[in-house]
This record gives C-alpha cells, sequence and structure tokens, in this order.
C-alpha cells in the first residue's frame, strides 16, 4: 500500500512543528502568554532554576529549548533515566569552564524525579553559585518526588493537558506542513483527538502514521481510524500521585452525592490499570466512614459487592463495582459515628487508668463478691422497660454523649431511640434523687 506523503522528509512531524517562539506553543497560555510568569521571566533577562511539571506532550522540552534559544545560553539536555553521578560531575565541570570563559549554562534535565536523594543533592551547590540555571521536567507531583532543598532553591510551574482548542491547532498546522487536509471525516477528527487525550506530540505521531499508511484516496471514518490506530493508554500510574488524585476525586463525588461523577472516576481507576481490591478496600472504608448507620446496609453492600467481584472476576465483577458506586453515591450520609469514635477516643486516652465502676464488673471470686464487685448491677431484661438507667461510666466522669445520630436515613431511627432512653434515664434519675 504506497503512503500518501512518500515524498514528506522522514523526520517525524512532532519535530518539524517544534514550536520556535513562545507564541506558537499551544494550551500554555497561563504560563507563557503576554504578562504570564515564563514569558516575564525571559523579558526580563533574569531566568532562574525551575521545574515544569506536567503530562507528557505538552510542551516541557520545547519550553526548555526555547528558554536556550532566546536567552543564548549553551543548552545542555540530559535525561535522569540514561545518567548517573558521573554524568551530573562532566557536566557540571564543563558548565564550569564555560562560566570561566562568560558563558552561561542552561541544563535541561528531563525525568528528573528519576534521579535519587543524593543525585538531587549534587544539584544544590552549582545551582546556588549560578554555575548551571537547571530547567527539570517532570511527570510526578514534584512535592512527592524530589527533595525539599531543591524545591526551595527553584520555582514549580505546572503545564495542563492540551484542550480541544489546543489539539485542534495542532491538526491545522499539521495539514499546513502536509500541504493538504488529514484523509479524516470531521467525526474521525474529533476521535483523533481524543485518543490523543492532551497529549500533542502522541496527536501528531498518530496523523504521522495516518499519513504513511493511507491510500490517496481514502477518507477514514471514526470506524476506520480505530481500527487503524492504537488508543493511547490512560495516563495514570498507580503508585504515583494519578493513584491518589483519582481515588480521592472518586471518594469526594459519592460524598458528594454525585453517582454520575463516581462512574466516571471508578471507570478512569480501572481503565487505568488500578488494582480492583483498592477502589473496594476505599468503599468499604466510605460505607463506614461517610454513610455510617444513616444507611446500615452501605457496609452490607459493600462486603457482598467486594465478594461477588473476587467470585466473578474481571470484566463481569466490574458491575458489582458500579453497583456499589451508585448506591453509596444515592445512600444518606452521616459521620455521627466518626466524630463519636474520634471523641470517645480522646477521653480514653486521657483517662485510660480509671476503672469501671464495681457494679457491673463481674464477681467470679468470693473475694471480688466480698469486695463489691458486681454489687447493685441490674439485669435490664428483668425491668419495666427492659430499661434500668445504670451508670456505665467510670466513677468520676460524668455521662458523655459522643454519638449523636443526624436526622437522615436510618439515623431518624436510632435518634428516636436514644431521646427515648434519654427520657427514662432522666425520669429514673429524678424519681432516684426524690427518694
Amino acid at each position: 500500500m504506497s503512503g500518501l506523503f512518500e515524498q514528506l522528509t522522514t523526520r517525524p512531524l512532532a519535530d518539524r512543528l517544534r514550536p520556535k517562539t513562545f507564541d506558537e506553543v499551544v494550551g500554555q497560555d497561563s504560563l507563557l502568554g503576554e504578562g504570564a510568569p515564563l514569558r516575564r521571566m525571559i523579558e526580563s533577562g533574569k531566568v532562574s532554576s525551575f521545574i515544569l511539571w506536567g503530562p507528557p506532550g505538552t510542551g516541557k522540552t520545547t519550553i526548555a529549548r526555547l528558554f536556550a534559544h532566546l536567552t543564548n545560553m549553551y543548552f545542555e539536555p540530559l535525561s535522569a533515566v540514561f545518567s548517573g553521578v558521573a554524568d551530573l560531575k562532566k557536566v557540571f565541570e564543563e558548565a564550569s569552564k564555560r562560566r570561566l570563559m562568560g558563558q552561561q549554562t542552561l541544563l535541561f534535565v528531563d525525568e528528573i524525579h528519576r534521579f535519587n536523594r543524593a543525585q538531587q543533592d549534587s544539584f544544590l551547590p552549582v545551582v546556588e553559585d549560578g554555575t548551571i540555571t537547571v530547567i527539570g521536567a517532570t511527570t510526578e507531583n514534584p512535592s512527592f518526588e524530589l527533595n525539599s532543598a531543591l524545591l526551595s532553591r527553584m520555582q514549580v510551574f505546572r503545564l495542563n493537558l492540551l484542550d480541544d482548542s489546543a489539539l485542534s491547532a495542532l491538526m491545522e498546522r499539521a495539514e499546513k506542513e502536509l500541504g493538504q487536509p488529514l484523509p479524516l471525516e470531521e467525526e474521525a477528527k474529533a476521535t483523533l483527538k481524543q485518543y490523543a487525550a492532551g497529549d500533542g506530540r502522541f496527536l501528531l505521531n498518530m496523523i504521522d502514521a495516518l499519513t504513511r499508511t493511507v491510500r490517496e484516496v481514502e477518507v477514514l471514518s471514526t470506524e476506520g481510524i480505530s481500527k487503524l490506530l492504537a488508543q493511547k493508554m490512560p495516563v495514570y500510574d498507580k503508585d504515583k500521585e494519578g493513584h491518589y488524585s483519582l481515588i480521592s476525586a472518586l471518594h469526594k463525588s459519592l460524598r458528594g452525592s454525585d453517582p454520575q461523577a463516581g462512574l466516571y472516576w471508578a471507570a478512569r481507576m480501572i481503565e487505568g490499570g488500578e488494582e480492583p481490591g483498592y477502589i473496594f478496600r476505599r468503599l468499604a472504608r466510605f460505607a463506614t466512614e461517610d454513610v455510617g448507620l444513616a444507611d446500615p446496609q452501605a457496609m452490607v453492600q459493600a462486603m457482598a459487592a467486594w465478594d461477588t467481584f473476587e467470585r466473578l472476576g474481571a470484566p463481569e465483577g466490574y458491575l458489582a463495582l458500579a453497583q456499589l458506586v451508585v448506591y453509596l453515591a444515592t445512600a444518606p450520609k452521616s459521620v455521627g459515628v466518626y466524630k463519636g469514635w474520634d471523641k470517645a477516643r480522646a477521653l480514653a486516652q486521657k483517662t485510660s487508668s480509671l476503672m469501671p465502676p464495681f457494679h457491673i464488673i463481674n464477681a467470679p471470686t468470693k473475694l471480688m463478691q466480698q469486695m463489691g464487685y458486681a454489687q447493685g448491677y441490674i439485669y435490664d431484661p428483668d425491668t419495666p422497660e427492659s430499661f434500668s438507667g445504670q451508670n456505665y461510666f467510670p466513677d468520676g466522669i460524668r455521662r458523655q454523649e459522643f454519638y449523636r445520630p443526624a436526622e437522615r436515613g436510618f439515623e431518624r431511627e436510632l435518634k428516636k431511640r436514644l431521646d427515648y432512653w434519654d427520657n427514662l434515664r432522666k425520669k429514673k434519675c429524678q424519681k432516684k434523687s426524690e427518694e
């Protein structure tokens, strides 16, 4: 099958379209637009070390190269994946020599989060004394992956995923570079942008692949492009920030009683390769922590859904996960038990040496009976109301209220029960005081 653009150079399209000015960088106006921080840094002529944090294909390497070009610094690219202490030492020595000759060095470190603590520490003196200016690129949250000492010497700028308009601009530039429209129906173009998922480099690489494989007279539909191209894997690292960000989004969506958003975030995690058991553990926690006794069935549903998944496996078991997400999102919420437990623990820590009152301690020996253990205990089922109203707190501590149910769901019923017992207790206390 002959390629549609065989006459074109073999240089990758993404490389041929690499921006030559800040204005050509798409999707990052908050950093590079008029009055934005990185543009102000260039215009001021005072470039300091900084970190570019963002997903793949958002322009980190391009921005670093532009800085080197616009400042006339010597550009030294380095990948943390393929470099060690010896490589860094060599770069620092060469930078020192250039500095003596009046030329500054801009060191671009791709995937800087891959360096270990000792390697990151080696940057400190040369950044501090101005031997090099460092631009680090990372896809991981710098606050988790970089040393605090290094972070304190470098600003952090976050890059966004490219939105639809930015991806459309890249497609238009690609068509201009290729000299003719892409062999795609309009709906197929939208599908192509969805596949890219905010990654500009991935989009251009897919266009590159299309132009080299599609026949000259062929125009692809959505179905055609789906068969031809592999879909981009979700940007998700289940051991890093994506893992915690998405589970937080799921948890808060359920807390906000939004089953639609809950299903979306759960699906995002599954599609990203998350371990289903981790999601079920968090949902079981949600059932106790956020739903609580407002709906006691929430915990039952959580355990049943988890067990169903373990028995069925994927993909059928994912329906149990989806059912649980919807159930928890639509359940009434209460943190009454959660707060009550925290209060009870706080008091328990302060009064850990106090014994229970004698009347509620069993007396299995004669000596304990003689000492007054179990004396005065009233067996509640023997009373007319099956309620004695006795004190069960340690002597010297007044009765506490840790748990107070909300006026929601099943807790309405629990509130009625507690109010009933509170009234009985007051009547019995009043009667006892009158006697």
